[in-house]
C-alpha cells in the first residue's frame, strides 16, 4: 500500500520527497507503469493501471500527458537526487524522486579512447 500511494503521489505531483530507501524502492514501480502508459490509451493497459494507482485522475493523466511524454525513451524517466539534509526523527537520508522533464535528457557517459599502441621503451 505504501508504494501504491507514493507512486500516485508521484505521478500527480511530478516531485516527492521522502526518504532515500523509499525513492530506490519506487523508482523501479514507477518506471513500470510509465512503460505501460508509454504507447498512448490502451483499455487492458489503463485498467492494470488502475489496480496499482489509488486516483483515477492520476490514471488518465499518466495516459494522457505523462506516457506520450516519454514515448521516444526507452528508459529512465524518475532521476533521484539525494539531499543533504537528515530527517530529524530518527535520521534518515533524505532524497528527491522527480520525473524527468519534456526537454531534459541524460548525457551518456564519455567513452575513454582506445589506446592503440603503447610505446614501451
Amino acid at each position: 500500500m505504501l508504494l501504491r500511494n507514493l507512486a500516485t503521489a508521484l505521478l500527480e505531483h511530478e516531485k516527492i520527497t521522502t526518504t532515500l530507501a523509499k525513492a530506490k524502492e519506487l523508482q523501479p514501480y514507477t518506471e513500470k507503469l510509465i512503460t505501460l502508459a508509454k504507447d498512448g490509451w490502451n483499455l487492458d493497459h489503463f485498467r492494470r493501471s488502475l489496480a496499482v494507482l489509488t486516483n483515477k485522475e492520476v490514471a488518465y493523466r499518466l495516459f494522457h500527458e505523462i506516457g506520450p511524454r516519454f514515448k521516444d525513451r526507452s528508459g529512465g524517466y524518475t532521476r533521484i537526487y539525494k539531499l543533504a539534509k537528515v530527517r530529524q526523527g530518527d535520521a534518515s537520508p533524505m532524497a528527491v524522486i522527480a520525473l524527468l522533464g519534456e526537454k531534459e535528457t541524460i548525457k551518456a557517459p564519455a567513452a575513454k579512447p582506445a589506446v592503440v599502441g603503447s610505446s614501451r621503451g
